[in-house]
């Protein structure tokens, strides 16, 4: 069968390695050295490093781990920064699947409050790395399932959550002297910051003495609440789409919250042509889901749609 050309490949200390071509382009860190997991490094086209831990000047914001899953109010309970003693810890792992055109990844995750032994809810989420052409781009799609243990939980108003993008120094617009930029084409924190848009780039120099940029675009997709969803941005090297800017979200046994991104890892500054057609593919690209497998030594696949 030989090796596909995309691999998940599973490595110590408790990390699985997102690999295209033998190369790795980004890493799944669950670990608990940390109060949550995390996607670090996350690599650009040319090989740096395009997302960071933690603020360059706030040492308060160590909580910001590249890219990463949380909430600010989970029935009142900080899941966001360090303090509170709540953390996110993967359960395990469902598959890890490669192939010529993909690799994926499906795990579950347990959010759970710092005392209570059980979690306040599950998270199953799902993950595909696909390259786009040969210039080194690709796409990780994150699609989300949060099924709580109790009949129904409240994700309540806040700006923070649910998946965080801190940039590298360099691509910041403060630190770096990148560039924020919304599917309108508005530029600049003041501009975007609570404003409604379909997707969020951050463009800048990752390299040293090097005029050559590249970015990483966060696309949000239709079937996620309040759409067009809102954006909680700054000029520091942050971007998240925030759900519940303007009211709680409700997820119950019976009918989980469901959220699904499209992150798309580019070289040079942000096209809106490239964006629009990837917005356009997205839009009309079917669900991931897990299965029982049938097939020998194989415990559960993710299939689509």
């Amino acid at each position: 069968m030989g090796v596909p050309r995309c691999q998940v490949v599973p490595g110590i200390p408790h990390h699985f390695a997102f690999q295209i071509a033998d190369r790795e382009v980004l890493r799944w860190n669950f670990g608990q050295d940390y109060p949550r997991p995390c996607f670090f490094p996350v690599l650009a086209p040319s090989g740096a490093q395009l997302t960071r831990m933690g603020h360059p000047g706030a040492p308060d914001h160590d909580h910001h781990q590249s890219i990463w899953f949380a909430h600010n109010k989970v029935l009142g309970i900080d899941f966001w920064g360090n303090a509170s003693g709540a953390v996110v810890r993967q359960l395990q792992w469902f598959a890890l699947e490669d192939g010529a055109d993909s690799c994926r990844m499906a795990v579950e995750l347990g959010w759970f409050d710092g005392h209570n032994p059980a979690p306040l809810l599950r998270q199953e989420l799902i993950v595909e790395v696909r390259p786009l052409g040969e210039a080194g781009e690709y796409t990780l799609e994150l699609q989300s399932r949060f099924v709580p243990t109790a009949a129904s939980l409240e994700f309540a108003k806040t700006n923070f959550g649910f998946l965080a993008v801190r940039v590298a120094k360099g691509v910041s617009a403060f630190f770096g002297g990148g560039v924020l930029t919304s599917s309108a084409g508005v530029t600049g924190e003041k501009q975007l910051f609570a404003g409604a848009a379909e997707w969020m780039d951050y463009s800048g120099s990752t390299q040293i003495n090097s005029d050559d940029w590249e970015g990483i675009t966060y696309l949000d997709h239709v079937s996620n609440p309040g759409q067009p969803t809102c954006w909680h941005v700054r000029d520091d090297g942050w971007m998240c789409a925030s759900p519940c800017l303007n009211g709680a979200l409700l997820t119950t046994m019976e009918t989980p919250l469901q959220l699904r991104y499209l992150l798309y890892v580019h070289e040079g500054p942000v096209r809106q042509d490239r964006v629009a057609e990837l917005g356009g593919w997205f839009r009309k690209l079917q669900p991931l889901r897990l299965e029982k497998s049938t097939v020998n030594h194989v415990r559960w696949q993710i299939v689509r749609g």
